[in-house]
């Protein structure tokens, strides 16, 4: 009696390692997509964030994470750069603290001749 219930259980276990794979099949699909959906966009976006702030240069208008609107003066390092917030008054900031890149310095010269600083500005309505 004891041989049979023995013999029972290792048949059992058996099964259930197949099974148990069958189970974790949902779950490592899960894991899949998340990886596809998550970790792919955000290296990529990461990559690109890199890529801006390698391709700053003199002239460029930008944004810094604290909401500063500024124009790049000079680059003296790889972690600073020095922002003209307005006409005489400069400004250093770390490199990674520039969210955005309002204009590069070369598109203010591609702007179409029939513009005029007036067409640009957005006024409130009353």
């Amino acid at each position: 009696m004891f041989i049979s219930t023995a013999f029972a259980q290792s048949a059992e276990t058996a099964a259930t390692s197949g099974n148990l794979f069958m189970s974790l099949m949902p779950l490592l699909v899960i894991i899949v997509i998340f990886y596809f959906l998550v970790f792919v966009p955000q290296k990529k976006q990461a990559h690109e964030r890199l890529s801006m702030l390698k391709n700053l240069r003199r002239g460029d208008r930008v944004i810094t994470s604290g909401g500063i609107f500024g124009t790049i003066h000079r680059l003296p390092s790889d972690e600073e750069a020095v922002l003209e917030i307005s006409e005489g008054v400069h400004v250093r900031v770390l490199r990674a603290h520039l969210s955005t890149v309002r204009l590069k310095a070369g598109a203010a010269d591609e702007t179409p001749a029939n513009t005029t600083p007036e067409d640009t500005v957005v006024t409130p309505k009353e």
